[in-house]
């Protein structure tokens, strides 16, 4: 299975840090955040990486190369200048993720999920979330879970950044700028969203706040 890592944002809420360096190049516990991603998916098996390219994207593959020396390849679907959103970078990407499910990961979070799991899982819908305990700057939550569904019921789970998706959810889709929750959304209406609640370690790294507390209490999962 192939992964695909959301790198391409601006990083607005970490600035002044992301005015000269992309966010996924950040260094939390001695590695840059996007390289946590890259041995937790070796680890899992995975051999072939699609990263997004955007902001001071070429830091990034100056940073990473071909990935042979992570264990990998890696292949790079380069955006125009402000970035496509995050299905808008999937859809462009669709010819290098190629005819099978995939799996999807921002690069702004820290958690130690087994990608493992994710990759042996069965699902029948266009997508499997991983969903976590709401954290406190949002504490509201995003979907419900019910019998291994999606729902927009109360009360709702964290969506975490980690998914596995089928490639045929975005075929024929427009390119350009496009967001991902309203095709969540339609998948819910639809019943071809499952899911799975992730009870462990997890930390969106998206604040100077949240940085530093993520290198304060940095797990050991690598």
């Amino acid at each position: 299975m192939k992964a695909m890592l959301l790198a391409a944002g601006r990083g607005e809420r970490l600035r002044p840090l992301t005015d000269a360096l992309p966010k996924p190049l950040i260094e939390v516990g001695g590695k840059a955040l996007i390289e946590h991603h890259l041995a937790h998916l070796v680890e899992a098996g995975v051999d072939e990486v699609v990263i997004n390219l955007g902001w001071l994207g070429e830091q990034i593959r100056e940073r990473l190369g071909n990935g042979e020396r992570y264990g990998l390849r890696i292949r790079y679907s380069v955006e125009p200048p402000g970035a496509l959103e995050t299905a808008g970078g999937i859809i462009q990407a669709l010819e290098l993720l190629g005819p099978e499910p995939f799996l999807i990961v921002s690069t702004d979070v820290l958690s130690d999920y087994p990608f493992a799991s994710l990759i042996d899982a069965e699902f029948e819908g266009l997508g499997h979330l991983v969903l976590v305990d709401n954290p406190p700057h949002h504490p509201a939550g995003d979907f419900g879970l019910r019998s291994g569904r999606i729902t927009r019921d109360e009360p709702r789970l964290t969506f975490s950044g980690i998914a596995c998706c089928r490639p045929e959810w975005f075929a024929g889709l427009a390119p350009g700028r496009r967001a991902l929750r309203p095709l969540f959304e339609q998948a819910i209406d639809a019943g071809r969203l499952s899911g799975e609640h992730y009870p462990g370690k997890w930390l969106d790294v998206g604040t100077p706040e949240r940085l530093a507390r993520a290198r304060e209490e940095y797990y050991s999962g690598d």
